[in-house]
């Protein structure tokens, strides 16, 4: 009889035992960001619409039409006065890049973010195990990893990954990887180096799919640290709660929805195809198919479901009936359900106004949710895929960050890709703390009475008007 006690007790520890050893385990897979830092270029790269006419105006290959388009997307696109720009744009040379303008540019980029995260949490270089890098324009031999890894002399046992061409969804996809590799690899810290390049990606064309994006990016970038340690989750700032990837690269107009290539007269660039808001609606959809029961309520989701069913059995044409109304086509998709009940905040990609706006209007937002997103489109444009970092900083230094608050991230990207995730704010984030912020300069000026920019001021075109007095070319213009 004792021995059967014994046995029976010996097989509860067991099993004790291996569900405790399950759940720690679990613990150690957590994916946290212990801090992060953003790049703010120095003020002699600061760039404005005069100074973006000026360089619009040097393509030899515009006409006054494809001109007065340019200069109508600069001042409608929600970008101010003050974002940044590669130096060789100031010496003219945007037509003649070098590939060591890319790779000065990202230098200087990397340096600054990297060298201030790693000093400000007291980190050696040497202890980073896991580095993964994206930026899409530009490919160098040996990659821009490993002229990261020579820079700050890494072991030569850390995990490398070096993204190109994921377009702007790149940092959530950088995220994804790091997430599962801390699912394998216990007390790891991994560095996350987010930007683009946009030195030797200036389009020299007049085709108007393609020059629309010389006006809509900026020069910026974040260095991530983000670490699975238990012994730092109390230094930590988020948690990793979910994250879902989308991608229709299957489908042939959502895969040539963005592309790059060359015009016809062989000057290479982005296109932006007029299928591009369909296949983004489309992504972004799909996306929340998924990423909705994750992150919401289940009082919020059977209330939608109701809702739905309320609605088809409603628009059920009565029977016998051949007549059926057609509802009046929208200039977007509502979602129809609440993400509040769930999220607290919400971090769009500065793509541009239209995409917040479309964001904003599917998801039922104010402009207190948008003002973030806003504010990071109007002070640094659009930085590709390390956008998403300058709108967390924005809610930082406002102060909006409190301990238990959730964050919904939404990027898009070339491919055509949406990509998303929550993080969980795991402890109050008061301004004095971020030192490091990039927005401490300025944030007391944010946001602005107006956001107008000037030049609709200046010029009466702007408003669609015809008269030619108040469009003056420069003199030897053709």
């Amino acid at each position: 009889m004792d021995l059967l006690v014994m046995l029976l007790s010996l097989l509860v520890s067991y099993l004790i035992f291996k569900i405790w050893k399950r759940i720690d385990s679990k613990r150690d897979q957590n994916c946290y960001i212990l801090d992060y830092q953003c790049h703010k270029p120095s003020d002699d790269r600061m760039v404005n619409t005069q100074f973006s006419g000026d360089i619009i105006l040097r393509n030899k290959h515009l006409r006054l039409n494809e001109y007065k388009f340019l200069l109508k997307a600069i001042v409608s696109s929600g970008i101010g006065e003050q974002t940044y720009a590669p130096r060789l744009f100031f010496e003219g040379r945007e037509q003649r890049p070098t590939l060591q303008d890319g790779l000065s540019e990202m230098e200087e980029f990397y340096i600054d973010t990297i060298e201030k995260v790693l000093k400000r949490n007291k980190i050696s270089p040497s202890e980073i195990d896991i580095l993964v890098v994206n930026v899409s324009m530009l490919n160098s031999t040996p990659s821009l990893s490993a002229r990261i890894i020579n820079h700050y002399k890494m072991r030569e046992d850390i995990k490398v990954f070096n993204l190109t061409a994921m377009g702007c969804s790149a940092s959530v996809i950088s995220i994804d990887i790091v997430k599962n590799i801390f699912k394998t690899y216990k007390n790891k810290l991994a560095l996350v180096v987010t930007s683009e390049s946009l030195s030797p990606n200036w389009y020299s064309g007049n085709n108007r799919s393609m020059i629309l994006a010389n006006c809509l990016f900026r020069s910026g970038g974040c260095a991530v640290l983000l670490t699975n340690k238990r012994s730092l989750s109390r230094r930590a700032m988020f948690k990793l709660r979910c994250l879902v990837r989308t991608h229709h690269g299957a489908r042939d107009d959502s895969f040539n929805a963005c592309v790059q290539k060359e015009d016809e007269l062989g000057h290479i660039g982005v296109h932006l195809d007029k299928t591009l808001p369909k296949a983004a609606t489309r992504a972004f959809i799909d996306n929340l198919k998924v990423i909705t029961p994750k992150i919401l309520p289940v009082t919020e989701l059977l209330r939608f479901m109701l809702c739905l069913l309320l609605k088809k059995l409603r628009s059920s044409p009565s029977k016998g009936s051949t007549n059926v109304t057609q509802a009046a086509p929208k200039a977007g998709v509502k979602a129809g359900i609440n993400f509040k009940t769930g999220i607290d905040h919400f971090c769009i990609h500065t793509g541009g106004k239209a995409v917040i706006d479309a964001i904003g209007y599917s998801l039922d937002l104010n402009e207190y949710d948008l003002e973030p997103a806003r504010m990071t489109l109007h002070r640094f444009g659009n930085t590709s895929a390390s956008s998403l970092w300058y709108v967390l900083g924005y809610m930082e230094a406002k102060k909006r960050l409190k301990r238990g608050d959730r964050v919904f991230m939404i990027s898009f990207g070339a491919g055509f890709k949406c990509n998303s995730c929550v993080w969980e704010v795991v402890r109050d984030l008061n301004v004095g703390e971020a030192v490091g912020n990039v927005w401490n300069h300025c944030i007391n000026q944010y946001p602005p009475k107006s956001i107008l920019n000037p030049f609709f001021e200046k010029y009466g075109w702007i408003h669609e008007e015809e008269d030619p007095d108040t469009f003056k070319m420069p003199e030897g213009f053709m």
